[in-house]
């Protein structure tokens, strides 16, 4: 990599929406283009919008296995120069992700032309799989300095997770949570449960600490001045999310003092890729890596796997193919991923990482057990758990472990906050309670113990909450065979289905015997399709009676790969025996896929 002393002090951001236009413009099928004539549903408007204002410096390139540049750092490095100066510009090969990406800097000083000139450098070479913008990503809480002493969201009957029931069968105890956010700073009522972690902050101007990555993952605080990451963003007193994450998970308990951790026994291994302004997809990616067992250059080997992933964070734009790689290749190797839905009252399609596939993305609810009002919805969302609603009062948010400086770390302290970055630690300590409890679990086995043992939203949700309020106490006591339900009766349909490019809706089969009565309120549709532009597709499930339910609209703004998910449809009111159909049509023209598979589990 060649030194590039003074690049960090001219460097001039580019907008995501000029690297976003640019890959519009290109042709080449690894980045495909939707070119439908439907006006994209308000909500993804605007997350499109709020992709565009989101600066970017770098692009993340994936090259095809069989390219010299995607195992060479110096072939990579020599491919940037000679793009670069096709494009008459100075790039710079960065770094190898631990997906194998290369990331390549953009250099100072770049226009909206040249960008669009680089862009198509990379689109035109038949070696690259994949370019994307190196995306900011933000913490997901809104936080308040206020403390109180009752959490709610564990134990009250109305909106609470149940999860005092589920102690008597797990605490957590053999089972590392990564927490990938700002790191942490140190408090007495979690520091028993912390294990070691690592800072991946390679940007010395976001990790604020002076010095690019090392193995402390101390929390220096991410403050910022008036308008400091950008027009119109304000100031912030440092937040210490991570370590306000971290409590909810596996703060002390039993130690009287403070607040009471989900998975109690469990170990937090806190990584930071959150600094000031937000952190890169690169950081991230190579954090998802880590974490998870696999290997990144320049990093010491992880001695703290974990088996689950809490990422209260999040930016707009959809999953790219740079981030679902990492996320695809971490539960391969057995790591659950909880991820935050977002908080632009918004549809979480439109924001990353919670419209990757394989994850378990959480939305949030109030006290009444309504979704919050800033939480995001829709389709991809699994399932509900309690983040807080604090324009109702302060108590009425979620009370974890925090810090009282504004800027540097002062005092140990508990505050409220809300945000679905409150509600995703809720649900990886659940799983963290469940891989306890049950060792054996496979990620697809968590994901839908937890949905087959929601409960119904005690209050009202539009837009899609997944399967519902998580429960605790149901969920551990069916995965350690005490209890509740690890999953009904399941029908699959493995006959490929080819989806034409912009042609007819096509139709894969399933007929349902030997059930008595109707479908139930939270029947479970699990859909595996390839495609290389997911938002073409709109997917309905057809009932025997013909009844139809819309599980996917399509989206001009959702850009990446094939659908890996499960749906929860109320079908009620719908015979449970007969023929049902998955019906899937591709909208717009330039992609083709398959239906390789779908599962109906009443």
């Amino acid at each position: 990599m060649r030194p590039s002393p003074s690049r960090d002090a001219r460097r001039k951001l580019i907008s995501v929406a000029a690297i976003s236009a640019a890959l519009l413009a290109g042709t080449t099928t690894s980045v495909a283009v939707a070119q439908t004539p439907d006006a994209a549903p308000a909500a993804e408007t605007t997350a499109a919008a709020n992709a565009a204002a989101a600066p970017a410096e770098r692009l993340i390139v994936g090259y095809k296995s069989g390219a010299t540049e995607a195992k060479s750092n110096t072939a990579a490095d020599a491919d940037a120069r000679a793009k670069g100066e096709k494009a008459g510009e100075d790039l710079d090969f960065q770094r190898r992700l631990g997906t194998g990406a290369a990331l390549v800097d953009l250099g100072a000083e770049l226009k909206k032309a040249d960008v669009a000139d680089v862009i198509a450098q990379y689109q035109a070479d038949p070696q690259v799989a994949y370019v994307v913008p190196d995306r900011i990503n933000k913490p997901l809480a809104d936080p308040n300095d206020t403390e109180y002493s009752k959490q709610w969201d564990l134990f009250e009957a109305t909106a609470g997770m149940n999860v005092p029931g589920a102690w008597a069968t797990s605490t957590g105890s053999g089972v590392t949570v990564a927490v990938i956010d700002t790191g942490y700073v140190t408090h007495s009522d979690v520091a028993g449960n912390i294990v070691a972690g690592y800072d991946f902050i390679s940007d010395t101007a976001v990790s604020v600490d002076g010095d690019g990555r090392d193995s402390n993952p101390a929390d220096p605080g991410d403050w910022y001045a008036t308008d400091e990451c950008g027009t119109g963003t304000g100031s912030s007193n440092s937040s210490w999310h991570g370590t306000h994450v971290a409590g909810t998970i596996a703060a002390v308990t039993n130690n009287s003092k403070g607040v009471a951790g989900i998975a109690y026994n469990a170990k937090v291994s806190p990584l930071r890729v959150l600094g000031k302004c937000g952190g890169y997809d690169s950081d991230i990616i190579d954090a998802i890596t880590w974490a998870s067992g696999g290997t990144v250059s320049g990093v010491p080997a992880n001695t703290n796997v974990a088996k689950v992933i809490n990422m209260s964070l999040g930016g707009s734009g959809a999953c790219t193919s740079a981030t679902q790689t990492a996320i695809t290749a971490a539960v391969n190797r057995g790591t659950t991923v909880v991820v935050a839905a977002g908080n632009e009252n918004s549809n979480t399609s439109g924001f990353s990482p919670s419209s990757c596939s394989n994850v378990i993305n959480v939305a949030a609810t109030s006290r009444t057990g309504a979704r919050a009002s800033y939480s995001n919805y829709g389709t991809l969302v699994d399932i509900a758990a309690p983040g807080g609603q604090t324009s109702t009062g302060t108590a009425n948010g979620i009370l974890s472990t925090l810090n009282s400086g504004t800027k540097t770390a002062s005092t140990e302290s508990y505050a409220y906050y809300q945000g679905t970055s409150m509600a995703t630690p809720h649900i990886a300590g659940l799983v963290a309670l469940m891989k306890s409890a049950n060792s054996s679990l496979t990620p697809a086995q968590i994901e839908s113990a937890i949905k087959t043992n929601a409960r119904a939203l005690p209050g009202a949700c539009t837009g899609g909450c997944g399967a519902g309020l998580a429960d605790a106490t149901k969920t551990v006591q069916a995965v350690s065979g005490s209890g509740g339900s690890t999953g009904g009766t399941t029908f699959t349909s493995a006959s490929a289905v080819a989806i034409p490019d912009a042609g007819s809706a096509v139709e894969s089969p399933i007929t349902v015997s030997g059930r008595t009565g109707n479908a139930p309120t939270a029947l479970q549709v699990g859909v595996d399709i390839t495609h290389t532009y997911r938002g073409d597709l709109v997917i309905d499930l057809v009932a025997p009676d013909g009844s139809t339910y819309r599980l996917k609209a399509s989206s001009s703004s959702d850009s990446a790969d094939n659908v890996s998910t499960t749906y929860t449809v109320d079908a009620s009111s719908e015979t449970a025996n007969g023929t049902w159909k998955l019906r899937v049509q591709d909208t717009a023209a330039q992609d083709t896929g398959t239906v390789n598979s779908w599962k109906l589990t009443f």
